[in-house]
């Protein structure tokens, strides 16, 4: 069964071609047979989950309209509340028990037909790109098991780029959906700030929900499906004029192009990354567009105000027993106490001023921004290590990992990370895309085009 396309496997199920029984069998054996070295599934019910589908089949067969993805399986990362199930947030202080209510993009997949079929593995509240944590180990990356699948969503990159299901739920603070997508070989699409409802709007909005999949289409169809207006939140991103699985396929015109060649804070690039991007440029301007050189300068004001409000997030968990968290953990909640609340508004506004800097670049110099998604290769397994010998300050491979993505967390701006390119021994190197505020249609045109001109459909790590 052809797992890579979850609007294929939708397709198919409503056909009849297949039952969500079968395709959920398919996908825990699977995951029977390559999780142990992959270490990407960390949480089953396999009883509740072949009961979801037992039931999806029943609604198949009674006939009448079905949801977008009715009876596909998808694995939910653990940082994310799911009623009736535990949430460790990777830590071995977290609180015993099931959750009591839902996260609000786990109603909307469950609206959307999904079967909920366990949980995935992240570093220990989220806030490094690597998954590892000391309380399940690191996930492996299936392209080189030697190697990172990235983080925070790393394991439901790693179980997606392994074949166990067709995409995985992911989001996203400072690059977390977009950097394992990298690493991975995957696509990763990252909303505008308040394009999809949570309950609350961590690290100021930053921090959004989305998935990552093998196809543009698949990730339009789930933004279409988790994103709408919120009349109880306090950001909301416009509604789109259509919706953005309608836009994969059309023409985005000719753009204005901006590639970044050159990190931001002075930090070195890698020669196989440098080179890859200036690929893509030249497939970009192949396709017709517009490409010039720009650059991204992030001020340090602007990096030290958006770790304060990260450091501080570690304030959304309950029924932690800290005592029992990391070093890295317990080092940035020392640091957030010692925040005082007028320097955390300060903080704010200074990411506020920041955005209101920088968004006009987009729509005057250049439509759409063309970075690489990491400035490194994908690194092995190991980085805990790094991040633990000194906790207190951000480890230099980390800091490597997310210095092109959180800049647009900062902003709030949609961006999308597509597998273009690969080193000469397979590696996928991603490719970040970015447009300006809630342009998520204009980059699933451009992501779509480039898909069509260079696909990726096939690639897979010989596991």
């Amino acid at each position: 069964m052809d797992l890579t396309s979850a609007l294929s496997v939708s397709a198919a199920i409503r056909n009849r071609e297949v039952s969500p029984t079968e395709v959920l069998d398919a996908c825990l054996a699977r995951v029977d047979a390559v999780n142990d070295r992959v270490n990407a599934v960390i949480w089953r019910d396999d009883e509740q989950a072949r009961a979801a589908a037992a039931s999806a089949t029943e609604q198949v067969l009674a006939g009448g309209e079905l949801p977008p993805f009715h009876g596909v399986p998808i694995p939910i990362k653990d940082l994310t509340p799911v009623q009736g199930w535990p949430v460790t947030f990777g830590s071995r202080g977290a609180p015993a028990g099931p959750s009591p209510e839902s996260e609000l993009v786990v109603t909307a997949l469950q609206r959307a037909g999904f079967v909920l079929a366990g949980r995935t593995n992240a570093p220990e509240f989220g806030p490094i790109t690597v998954t590892e944590n000391l309380r399940y180990g690191p996930t492996r990356n299936p392209w080189d098991l030697e190697r990172t699948p990235g983080g925070s969503s790393g394991g439901a990159a790693a179980a997606v780029a392994a074949g166990m299901f067709p995409l995985a739920h992911a989001n996203d603070g400072g690059g977390s959906i977009r950097i394992p997508a990298a690493c991975c070989g995957l696509v990763g699409l990252k909303p505008s700030r308040g394009r999809v409802p949570r309950m609350v709007l961590s690290w100021e909005g930053g921090v959004v929900e989305g998935a990552v999949t093998h196809t543009v289409a698949d990730a339009a169809a789930v933004l279409d499906a988790i994103s709408g207006q919120d009349p109880l939140s306090w950001y909301n991103a416009p509604a789109p004029s259509r919706p953005y699985l309608d836009e994969v396929g059309q023409d985005p015109g000719t753009l204005r192009i901006g590639v970044v060649t050159s990190p931001p804070l002075g930090m070195p690039m890698d020669p196989d990354v440098a080179a890859a991007t200036l690929r893509t440029a030249d497939a970009l301007a192949a396709l017709g567009h517009t490409v010039q050189p720009a650059e991204l300068t992030v001020p340090d004001e602007a990096l030290f105000a958006f770790l304060a409000i990260v450091h501080s997030g570690l304030a959304d968990y309950e029924g932690v027993d800290w005592s029992l968290t990391e070093p890295h953990i317990q080092a940035n909640r020392q640091t957030a106490q010692g925040i005082d609340s007028l320097s955390y508004v300060a903080a704010v506004h200074t990411l506020q001023r920041f955005t209101r800097r920088d968004l006009p670049r987009w729509g005057t110099e250049f439509d759409v921004l063309l970075t690489p998604t990491l400035s490194i290769l994908t690194p092995p397994v190991g980085v805990l290590a790094e991040v633990h010998a000194d906790p207190a300050n951000t480890s230099p491979t980390v800091f490597a990992m997310a210095l092109f993505n959180a800049f647009f967390n900062i902003t709030g701006q949609p961006a999308v990370s597509l597998p273009l390119e690969q080193t000469d021994a397979g590696l996928p190197i991603g490719m970040q895309l970015v447009a300006g505020p809630w342009r998520e249609d204009l980059l699933v045109r451009l992501a779509s085009q480039l898909e069509r001109a260079h696909p990726w459909a096939g690639r897979a790590p010989a596991l």
